[in-house]
């Protein structure tokens, strides 16, 4: 109660605000800075043009020579997005896994090697994520970015490795935020309240206000706080409802100063923290709970069993710095970044460590109570990265393009892990003799921490690109590279009872090469244009951790070994990219189409290995995928819209990856499907507007989407359904139980309803409906040592109802 009086408190205080400013003593500006002005039509665009800045340049969507989407403020507010997992339901070929606030995956076109989990700090990202002109992808760890006035989204589609370098492999996913604007005082405050069916309350206040400073200057602040309902209840010792529940506060501030006509200079900072007090994990079986156990235990459709309670932290700051100089028929810019993140991930580790305490210790100690201690497993990240751009472009509108930069990286990230569970010495010394904790501590896994691990990163990158393109008459001909020269160095030092006692200091990766591109675009007239385009993609290889092989049934002699043991390295992912267009706009009609096909060397897939509560990263040596997308977006009569955007990709192995002895290793058999992403899917919207009154227009809206069915991982389409032996006597349970689980994600489908007032002097009125039919999507699939200590799915938030109210001015 206390926290539901809380956010209907902010709420309140925010509706009262509003009303307060919804006075005309300030006059409502619609203008853009000058920053938004390069996207947005000129005279000769029509009027709903979306300008983008895909190619560097500012250009209109349509005129983009390649498969783009682009949602703007007005889309992100009517849609009432507060992430861009929101926004993607109405983008053809994007598909987002959230794994929690802060924890989303992107992929884009099937390009996808599955689940990355929080232990794999090597792996690199498939799409590469931009805040501007500022990286910000980090594989699982992309930044949950709040939506809160964004000018636009831009989805690149297939690989972007000419401009965007690595990490762009599949696509390009870019946060555009509105600029300072010279001249002009305008805000906006937004305060919302929540509720999710069964589970808590949320909401959010927010605001926004751009201040002119003189002829010159502008500051532009934005702040943010959101409350996330929880929806997951948790039994056992840590008893919670809604146990997921978290908050997301930040703010961005930005300076624009213009000294001299054609100089634009615009310092920033943004800052962020996500705090949640657990995670989205629906649990089917549990070591402690579950139906087997004395008593019996049914954790429900969103249930979990915690000895103790989760949590997940992201502290997120950018600062950068961009500046651009016009040269007279060229400009110089430079983009200068600097990012510091902190990360943890606090699990309840009890389940794993107690299922391997029974495997372990029991036996030597005719007792099963260190099984019952609470065991926390947290997974700390430091991240420090600098960036620096340099580019020069044509600012000219003669036939010849072109643009060429330089790109350096300086990634520092230390990734360490620690198991602390209060007592465990004394038991381990109780089985195996005094001393036997500390002799097994590798001087790095601290007091009753049966394991821990630090393993730092340092990742360099430079980069030197180009792209032109020529206009004859109705083709035009686009053509760049991107030659990149990576360097990773990696130390790995573990210790504990769980660990091996690996020591591997200065552990190298390098790669270098080109990333080439060309596409042949053809105006037909002016409302149709194809496009042809081919593409080449990288993603960087890397180094896999050592497995627990105290944790691997058998052991260094087990099959698990076997299957996983000996892998140290995996290798760089390359993909072409070959794709033919159209894009079309003309009587209130656009529509844009491609069909693609992607060939991929080496994907990079990310596999469990087996009992062993480690995960290893395979090469797949060859996979494909195939699909069109289609966008749609149309003026139904007067006051009706309609827009679909769907895709179908067959994403599939093109050949097997086998054992010694002829087995297929995590399921990368020829013809079976990549993970994660849907082979079909689809959503529409439909939305209606009228005029109410002299000052007000109304509008409702319908949003329908289809997810197709889902792997998780590649090794789940092998012998599916799949029967996982527990194996554990304890708690009632012999040792003989089995849970049989179909690994298929089903497809499902979403319905969002919102209904609206935007008034003349720039308040706004909302109410909506999310998930209506209240289903419960499957996400992904989460087991722990093989489901010998947990099987769960993490799933999608529950049939929401919403209130928001907006004020500009």
């Amino acid at each position: 109660m206390k926290r539901l009086r809380h956010v209907t408190a902010t709420f309140l205080a925010g509706t009262a605000g509003m009303a307060l400013l919804a006075s005309p003593a300030m006059a409502q500006s619609t203008e853009e800075a000058e920053a938004q002005e390069a996207n947005q039509p000129d005279d000769d665009q029509p009027e709903d043009a979306i300008i983008v800045t895909a190619t560097k340049r500012a250009v209109d969507l349509q005129d983009v020579p390649f498969s783009i989407g682009a949602q703007t403020q007005q889309d992100i507010e009517r849609s009432n997005a507060s992430t861009v997992e929101d926004l993607s339901r109405n983008v053809a070929g994007l598909s987002i896994q959230n794994l929690g606030p802060g924890q989303s995956q992107v992929s884009v076109r099937g390009v996808s090697a599955g689940q990355v989990v929080r232990d794999q700090p090597g792996v690199k990202e498939q799409v590469g994520i931009y805040l501007d002109e500022s990286v910000i992808s980090l594989s699982l760890f992309t930044p949950d970015v709040d939506l809160f006035d964004l000018n636009r989204v831009e989805t690149l589609r297939g690989p972007q490795g000419t401009l965007f370098g690595s990490g762009s492999v599949g696509g390009t996913l870019r946060y555009i935020t509105n600029q300072p604007e010279l001249g002009v005082s305008l805000g906006m405050i937004e305060t919302n309240l929540n509720a999710a069916d069964g589970g808590g309350i949320g909401g959010h206040m927010k605001g926004m206000a751009n201040i002119p400073l003189g002829e010159d200057l502008a500051v532009r602040v934005v702040g943010y706080y959101q409350d996330f309902p929880g929806f997951i209840d948790a039994v056992g010792p840590a008893q919670e409802d809604d146990v997921n529940h978290g908050s997301r506060i930040g703010g961005r501030l930005a300076l624009l100063w213009e000294p001299d006509d054609g100089v634009r200079i615009t310092p920033r900072i943004i800052y962020q923290e996500i705090d949640t007090d657990g995670f989205n994990r629906a649990e089917i079986y549990n070591l402690y709970g579950n139906a087997f156990t004395t008593p019996a235990v049914n954790l429900g459709d969103r249930g979990q069993y915690l000895l103790q309670q989760e949590g997940f932290k992201d502290d997120f700051m950018l600062a950068d710095l961009t500046a651009s100089f016009d040269l007279g028929g060229v400009e110089l810019t430079s983009v200068t970044s600097y990012t510091d993140r902190s990360i943890l991930v606090s699990r309840d580790a009890s389940a794993l460590t107690g299922s391997v305490s029974v495997d372990i210790l029991v036996g030597n100690l005719g007792s099963d109570d260190v099984v019952n201690l609470p065991s926390n497993l947290r997974d700390t990240t430091e991240l420090e990265q600098w960036t620096q751009e340099v580019r020069i472009s044509s600012i000219n509108d003669g036939p010849f393009q072109w643009v060429i930069g330089g790109f350096y990286s300086d990634t520092n990230r230390v990734y360490m892990q620690r198991l602390p569970t209060p007592g465990y010495d004394f038991y381990v010394d109780e089985a195996f003799g005094d001393g036997t904790s500390a002799a097994v501590s590798n001087n790095l896994a601290p007091i009753d921490s049966p394991y821990a691990a630090d393993i730092p990163y340092d990742i360099k990158q430079i980069a030197v690109f180009g792209e032109a393109s020529y206009s004859f008459d109705q083709v035009t001909v686009t053509a760049g590279a991107r030659y990149y020269d990576f360097e990773e160095e990696r130390d790995f030092i573990s210790g504990g009872l769980f660990s091996n006692g690996d020591n591997a200091i200065g552990d190298t990766t390098s790669s270098d090469g080109v990333s080439p591109r060309v596409i042949v675009s053809y105006d037909v007239n002016e409302d149709l244009t194809l496009n042809l385009q081919a593409a080449k993609g990288f993603r960087l290889g890397g180094t896999n951790d050592p497995l627990n092989i105290p944790l691997c049934t058998g052991g260094a002699d087990g099959p698990d070994f076997a299957t996983f043991g000996n892998r140290p390295n995996y290798e760089d992912e390359t993909l072409w990219n070959y794709e033919a267009g159209m894009k079309y706009s003309a009587n209130g009609i656009t529509f844009n189409a491609a069909a693609f096909y992607t060939d991929i060397s080496n994907l990079q897939v990310t596999a469990d290995a087996g009992t062993c509560s480690s995960r290893v990263v395979f090469n797949a040596p060859k996979a494909h995928t195939l699909g069109v997308e289609g966008e749609l977006s149309a003026r139904v009569g007067r006051n009706f819209d309609l827009s679909v955007a769907g895709s179908y990709v067959q994403a599939e192995f093109d050949e097997d990856l086998r054992t010694a002895e002829g087995a297929i290793i995590a399921g990368i058999r020829d013809g079976n499907r990549l993970p994660s992403v849907p082979e079909f899917q689809i959503a529409a919207t439909a939305s209606y507007s009228e005029q109410v009154s002299n000052n007000a227009d109304g509008y409702i809206a319908v949003t329908v989407q289809h997810v197709g069915s889902r792997y998780t991982q590649p090794g789940d389409q092998e012998g599916n359904p799949v029967t996982f032996a527990h194996g554990l006597p304890f708690n009632g349970q012999d040792g003989t139980e089995t849970t049989t689980v179909d690994l298929e994600l089903p497809a499902y489908e979403l319905v969002d309803i919102s209904a609206g007032l935007e008034f003349d002097n720039g308040f706004d009125l909302v109410f909506y409906v999310k998930n209506v039919l209240d289903e419960t999507p499957l996400l992904s699939f989460n087991r722990e040592r093989g489901g010998r200590a947990r099987l769960a799915y993490l799933i999608g938030q529950p049939r929401t109802y919403g209130v928001t109210v907006r004020k500009r001015f």
